[in-house]
């Protein structure tokens, strides 16, 4: 479900891109994430690091790009935060205990620490992979591509990635309701 309502703020500005152009879609994400944030925050009294991360950064870039309107700043919205998202991955490697997906609350899965690593690792480079893809398609194709690409495309590549790990992981599932230990 929350899946779902995270794609609420690229559908919307998608919508407003293809009917009012890149500066009105630009508020609209701005304004959209951090609504999520609010309603978030009142649902669960919490407020997520990644969503406030990922609407702080919306609003500065998109800010910069009404403020001086250069669409360049949104543009660059996604290597920023596929770029953070990639570092802290990463560096989840070598401070802590445990690698940053497996710090993760979950309850269906049970694996060795060396598979959380490998999973984190994919992770990130699959991120590293988004951010420097992001800047090639913004600097060598018009504004309507990018915006289709950042809308569907990305979210099409994180999909696909996600099922590329069944194979991986579905050995390490357990029903959260037993007791049982992963086969």
């Amino acid at each position: 479900m929350n899946a779902v309502l995270d794609l609420i703020p690229a559908i919307l500005f998608f919508a407003a891109y293809k009917l009012y152009g890149m500066f009105t879609a630009t508020a609209v994400l701005v304004v959209a994430l951090l609504a999520m944030v609010l309603v978030t925050y009142l649902r669960t009294k919490k407020v997520p690091k990644l969503q406030l991360a990922t609407a702080l950064v919306a609003a500065v870039l998109g800010g910069m790009t009404l403020w001086l309107r250069d669409p360049t700043f949104i543009l660059f919205k996604p290597t920023a935060i596929y770029g953070a998202f990639a570092l802290a991955l990463l560096g989840s490697h070598v401070i802590g205990d445990q690698v940053l997906i497996q710090r993760i609350p979950q309850k269906a899965m049970v694996m060795p620490d060396a598979m959380w690593r490998r999973i984190n690792l994919a992770w990130a480079l699959f991120f590293a992979f988004c951010a420097v893809l992001n800047v090639y398609v913004a600097m060598n194709y018009s504004e309507e591509i990018w915006v289709k690409v950042k809308v569907f495309g990305f979210t099409g590549l994180m999909f696909a990635f996600m099922l590329a790990h069944i194979p991986f992981i579905s050995r390490y599932l357990v029903d959260p309701e037993s007791d049982a230990a992963p086969r």
